[in-house]
């Protein structure tokens, strides 16, 4: 069996599982670089339309339903994600041709290694950043490659997936995914650590995989001075960032102003404006001007190629307004980024009514102290929170905890706090509670079908 060390090692390469985000990300930039693609995934069904299967196909990557019929003697390389077991029947045709089998991260991996790659690392913020980085290289005729863990919506509106583009320049610009521990897996030209939470792992543990990447990232290292834990891996000040002018810092955002959907701000005294919410997107801008210009992009050319930022799929995607409510629809899905999203959504109205489905037993178990912390911290008198029950995707878990028991706590601190255990009932019941002037705030991850269950209230409200 040949070893896989280089993108020249392969010609024809076949996913399984390729309507996954981070495998058809992958897929489609091997693609843009005129690789033989083809895949197959569990979601694509003879005669149903799968929107995902529909765009890979116009761009010329052939699917496969999951029946192995994709592999054969001429495939020179199978990609996996790291749900798919050795059992599954496409694996085991792959060993038996004796084909080279590779993980999604190592295949980054080693696409990282054939660019310049700025890698962005961080528990929340590493879509919105990497979309912000690929809009001001863009700006500047750099020709960036992009491979997203979410599509950005100017890329969407071409018809394609959104989550990956080939371009002709010299750079890659690439999420560094830390839950499942891939992030130590890059060496990139510049490493970028937005932010460190309690999120899918202890503290010491991401403490521990933030120090490696650190260390693989060979010339510049960047780094979010306002989150402490991030700020206590800082290698040289100068490059550092921060929305708190009191820290030293090489770059500094300040001024931040938000009407309604839209915030502005400054950055080493330089002019923002950017078609989003939340102080944490001016983080996130923040942290890709930083990287710009250490790399000789200016300020002022930064603010051009973020004028028309267009923002990223499910990221406080706002689906409209009807009779005064802001529908908003939000990846978030950990306490922080949970807490965050209501916050922006503050500025847009008086009150906000959130609904959240937390995913996975172990998750919600792990994190229920910090949910309730982070939700009591955040809501106003007259805000709200809604919950439906926990998503579950499968596989063995003690269902020994509801979304229930979160509520309860929450409303125990005198918080306006609601279970609706199924969340089609959720609409009939929150519409009492809807004003003329509010923003409807729906969150969650890891669910398929949120996005479906988003557009639903919108169209039925």
């Amino acid at each position: 069996m040949e070893m896989i060390e280089s993108v020249n090692d392969f010609e024809d390469v076949f996913f399984i599982g390729i309507a996954g985000t981070g495998m058809s990300a992958i897929a489609q930039y091997l693609n843009g670089i005129g690789k033989k693609v083809s895949g197959s995934d569990r979601y694509f069904i003879q005669g149903e339309f799968n929107d995902s299967r529909d765009k890979l196909e116009k761009e010329g990557i052939k699917c496969f339903i999951q029946n192995a019929e994709g592999i054969d003697e001429n495939t020179s390389l199978i990609v996996v994600s790291t749900a798919i077991e050795d059992t599954v029947p496409e694996v085991q045709k792959g060993k038996l041709l004796n084909i080279p089998i590779l993980k999604r991260s190592d295949l980054l991996a080693i696409i990282a290694k054939s660019k310049k790659t700025i890698a962005v690392g961080g528990t929340s913020g590493k879509s919105t950043t990497s979309a912000m980085l690929f809009d001001i290289f863009s700006h500047t005729g750099m020709n960036p490659s992009i491979i997203s863990g979410a599509g950005l919506v100017s890329i969407i509106n071409e018809g394609k997936i959104g989550n990956a583009k080939t371009g002709s320049g010299d750079w890659l610009i690439i999420e560094a995914d830390e839950s499942d521990g891939s992030i130590v897996k890059y060496t990139p030209e510049v490493g970028l650590l937005l932010n460190i939470d309690k999120d899918h792992q202890e503290m010491d543990e991401l403490m521990s995989i933030f120090t490696i990447f650190r260390n693989n990232s060979k010339d510049l290292f960047v780094v979010n001075q306002c989150n402490s834990y991030s700020a206590a891996l800082t290698k040289d000040t100068q490059f550092d960032f921060s929305s708190n002018a009191q820290i030293h810092a090489g770059f500094v955002a300040d001024n931040f102003n938000q009407q309604q959907m839209k915030i502005s701000f400054t950055i080493n005294d330089v002019p923002f404006s950017l078609n989003t919410v939340g102080k944490h997107n001016m983080e996130n801008a923040l942290a890709a001007v930083s990287v710009a210009n250490q790399l000789g992009i200016s300020l002022e050319d930064c603010a051009n190629g973020l004028a028309n930022y267009a923002g990223i799929h499910r990221r406080h995607q706002f689906l409209g307004i009807k009779q005064g409510v802001y529908v908003i629809d939000d990846y978030a899905h950990n306490p922080v980024k949970c807490a965050a999203s209501i916050e922006a959504c503050q500025h847009i109205a008086p009150k906000v009514i959130a609904w959240f489905q937390p995913h996975g037993y172990g998750p919600t178990r792990f994190l229920k102290n910090d949910f309730i912390n982070e939700f009591v911290k955040v809501l106003r008198p007259e805000d709200e929170i809604w919950m439906s029950e926990i998503f579950y995707a499968g596989g063995t878990a003690a269902k020994d905890i509801s979304a229930n028991d979160l509520i309860v706590k929450i409303a125990e601190e005198n918080k306006n706090a609601f279970f609706v255990k199924n969340r089609n009932d959720f609409l009939q019941n929150v519409r009492p509670h809807l004003t003329d002037n509010c923003v409807l705030l729906l969150m969650g991850a890891r669910d398929p079908s949120l996005e479906d269950f988003a557009q639903n209230v919108w169209k039925q409200l």
